[in-house]
């Protein structure tokens, strides 16, 4: 099944950085959107004659909150048709076709108690788990130990900062850990995302891990946990090409 297609309107534009921004999409035909966190959407944008050319997907970064709003965090790629048409065209008010929800990147109706969840992302991947760990708050569903480790380049890259930091207060056991690769005065955590989780479950091996972001960083990451001795059943992720 691959969902419905809808008419979606633009409703708010915010920008994060010069290249990331978010865009809250609402359904007028729907007075809720039913989704699991960590599905995606699938927009038709154009800027192809062939439709499967137009085809562009965004993991939903909002949380399931009973309205017709989705929210997604999006980055304007060098080169990308996609995301240059979102950046350049798209304006309050604007239209699109998208379908949805789609995707089996989601947490199991009961989270196992004995194992803890490690979500590692890079940029945007952290839609997702943002999602997944709104909800869990919101439903107050029992959940393991949790950990967010957030990578990026810069300072201003770091996304829902503020959130995960507010959630670290109100959820018991989780923990949320940001490292930047070309900082130069930052105080936390410096480099790549592998160092810090190779590190933290040097001697954690009842771990699940939700990987989400860039092929490269995906790749090397799941390289990297298998060799640490992980199953390749403890290890989920979610490309974004």
């Amino acid at each position: 099944m691959l969902g419905k297609w809808y008419q979606g309107k633009f409703i708010r534009i915010e920008e994060v950085n010069p290249t990331v921004r978010r865009y809250w999409v609402e359904i007028p035909e729907l007075e809720q959107i039913h989704f699991k966190p960590g599905q995606f959407m699938t927009f038709d944008l154009p800027i192809h004659e062939k439709r499967h050319r137009r085809l562009r997907s965004y993991s939903i970064a909002s949380y399931p909150d009973g309205s017709n709003v989705l929210e997604f965090v999006i980055v304007l790629l060098e080169g990308g048709a996609g995301s240059t048409y979102l950046f350049n065209e798209v304006e309050l008010g604007s239209e699109l076709t998208l379908r949805g929800p789609l995707g089996v990147f989601t947490l199991p109706e009961t989270l196992d108690p004995s194992k803890e969840i490690c979500f590692i992302c890079t940029g945007t991947g952290v839609a997702p788990f943002r999602s997944m760990l709104q909800d869990i708050r919101n439903r107050a569903i029992p959940y393991p130990p949790m950990r967010l480790i957030f990578g990026t380049r810069y300072e201003e890259g770091i996304l829902y900062r503020e959130e995960m930091e507010q959630l670290t207060k109100e959820l018991t056991d989780f923990n949320y850990h940001i490292t930047l690769s070309r900082a130069e005065n930052w105080d936390g955590e410096k480099g790549y995302v592998h160092p810090l989780y190779e590190r933290l479950y040097a001697n954690n091996k009842e771990v699940i891990f939700y990987l989400c972001g860039w092929n490269v960083m995906l790749d090397e990451a799941k390289q990297r946990l298998l060799k640490m001795g992980f199953d390749k059943k403890q290890i989920r992720y979610e490309s974004y090409g």
